[in-house]
C-alpha cells in the first residue's frame, strides 16, 4: 500500500478541519471541525499501522489502538461539548462564539475591589461579613 494517498488526504482533512476552526463562529460547527482534525489524526494512525506492519512486521497495533482510544476520547469531547453548547443556547439563546465572551468573570483586581468596598460598607454599617472573625461577628449581631 502507497503511504502518500492516505497521507495526503489526511492532511487536506486536517487544513479543512483547522479552517473550520479558525473561520467559525458557530459553536456546533468548531465542534465539528475538531472532530474533522481527530479523524484526519486517525486516519494517518491507522495508514501508518498498516505500513509498519507490512515493513517491519510489527504485529502490535499500536496505530489502531491508539485510534481506538482516540475515538473514544472525540466521543466523550462531542457529549461534554455540546452539552455545554446547549445550556448556553438556552441561557443566552445563541451559540455565537464572539457573544460568549461576556460570560468570563471579572478580572481578580476587579473582584478584590468589590470585596474591598463590601467589607468597608459593612464595617461602616456596624454588619458582620464573611471575612470577619466569629468574635466581630458576635460583636456586630449585639
Amino acid at each position: 500500500m502507497h503511504l502518500a494517498y492516505p497521507a495526503v488526504l489526511s492532511a487536506l482533512l486536517f487544513a479543512i478541519g483547522v479552517y473550520g476552526l479558525l473561520a467559525r463562529r458557530n459553536a456546533i460547527l468548531v465542534l465539528m471541525s475538531v472532530e474533522l482534525m481527530l479523524n484526519a489524526v486517525n486516519l494517518n494512525l491507522v495508514a501508518f499501522d498498516v505500513w509498519l506492519s507490512s515493513t517491519l512486521r510489527d504485529t502490535l497495533h499500536g496505530g489502531q489502538a491508539l485510534t481506538l482510544f482516540t475515538i473514544a476520547l472525540a466521543a466523550a469531547e462531542i457529549g461534554i461539548g455540546l452539552a455545554i453548547v446547549l445550556l448556553v443556547h438556552r441561557s443566552r439563546g445563541t451559540a455565537d462564539i464572539d457573544r460568549l465572551r461576556d460570560t468570563a468573570e471579572p478580572a481578580a483586581d476587579d473582584a478584590e475591589a468589590t470585596a474591598a468596598e463590601a467589607a468597608l460598607a459593612a464595617d461602616e454599617a456596624g454588619t458582620a461579613t464573611p471575612y470577619d472573625s466569629p468574635a466581630k461577628k458576635a460583636g456586630a449581631a449585639r
